[in-house]
């Protein structure tokens, strides 16, 4: 947050889908919050309602809401709604509610990937105006998406800018007044004053992913793991599900009760490892539901030895970028994953 806050002067919305990137949505919001950060935004309304009902006041946007729209529970939770389709505004105006719903209208800027197409602008404009004066909607917004702020140039931006600014004059010329616009996600925020316009949503960056590689931030979690099992191996044992490591010397294996239920990656190369005691050690064999055997060579540990599978760079420790490059993926998916049996704490 410190560091979105010092890169722009436009509010700042703290994103917490998908649990808050894997740490807990309400944990999210509370720290951005007290951090700094005006709005939220949730992928649906139930989202949203989970964090009213933990107390949270400020502004919230849902987009996506993929089992559709809830006018009530939105007027009622004081929740935003995204529109970004004829279709979808018709199905809310069809709806009652005890007082207008906060609408923000979502415009295809180029990632045709949701959004309202530029061809269907007039059309979608004219019915909000007609539910506005049915006092059955409020234009309060307008956003859209950066489909290459990840390449941190920004000459790829401009045609994303330029149709934000010809949607936001359409809504004016309405009848409307100015709308609150968003543009930037994370990538945007660190690289691109352009983008900002009068609120950025900042998610990946919460839990310290920088998709634009461009700035360093600290990670946000720890992942440990107590081993809950040790053994010696004699050369050529093979490990795991379908013995695709052969141990090639009498060795000491260790086994974590993490698996790919867990959100470890089933597909990571045989560089993926853990830390303990300030010295990193490989995984080896098939990841299973709900294990890993790590190799510790000469080192014997005892059941209950703290691993450290992941956390903030510096040292020795991997980081969800080292998971995420032995995993052929992107962090987001590291950290999006884990699974319920992973206990989060506080610290």
């Amino acid at each position: 947050m410190a560091i979105a806050r010092a890169r722009t002067g436009s509010r700042i919305m703290a994103v917490v889908k998908a649990d808050g990137y894997g740490h807990g949505a309400i944990t999210v919001a509370q720290a951005a919050i007290s951090a700094g950060a005006e709005w939220l935004g949730t992928t649906d309304i139930e989202e949203a309602s989970a964090l009213r009902a933990a107390g949270l006041t400020v502004p919230i946007l849902t987009w996506l809401n993929p089992s559709g729209f809830d006018a009530e529970a939105a007027a009622t939770g004081r929740i935003d709604i995204a529109v970004g389709s004829l279709e979808e505004l018709e199905a809310l105006l069809k709806q009652t509610s005890p007082a207008a719903v906060r609408v923000h209208l979502h415009m295809d800027t180029g990632m045709a990937r949701g959004g309202c197409p530029v061809h269907e602008w007039d059309a979608l404009i004219a019915r909000a105006w007609h539910g506005h004066q049915r006092g059955k909607v409020r234009v309060v917004g307008l956003m859209g998406h950066l489909p290459l702020a990840d390449q941190a140039e920004s000459e790829v931006n401009a045609p994303a800018i330029s149709r934000m600014y010809q949607a936001r004059k359409a809504i004016m010329e309405a009848g409307f007044g100015a709308p609150l616009t968003h543009l930037a996600a994370t990538s945007g925020i660190l690289t691109d004053p352009a983008t900002h316009f009068g609120m950025v949503r900042l998610g990946a960056g919460l839990v310290g992913i920088d998709p634009s590689e461009t700035t360093e931030l600290h990670g946000a979690s720890r992942l440990t793991a107590p081993i809950v099992h040790s053994a010696t191996a004699k050369a050529g044992t093979p490990v795991g599900y379908g013995g695709t490591y052969i141990t090639d010397t009498s060795t000491s294996l260790s086994v974590l009760p993490l698996g790919y239920a867990d959100g470890i990656p089933r597909e990571i190369s045989s560089e993926a490892s853990v830390e303990i005691h300030g010295r990193r050690y490989p995984v080896v064999g098939r990841v299973s539901m709900g294990q890993i055997v790590i190799d510790t060579g000469a080192d014997s540990f005892p059941p209950g030895t703290t691993a450290t599978v992941f956390g903030p760079q510096g040292g020795l420790t991997p980081t969800i970028y080292d998971w995420a490059c032995w995993a052929g993926t992107i962090p987001h998916t590291i950290v999006t994953g884990l699974g319920p049996r992973v206990r989060r704490t506080i610290i």
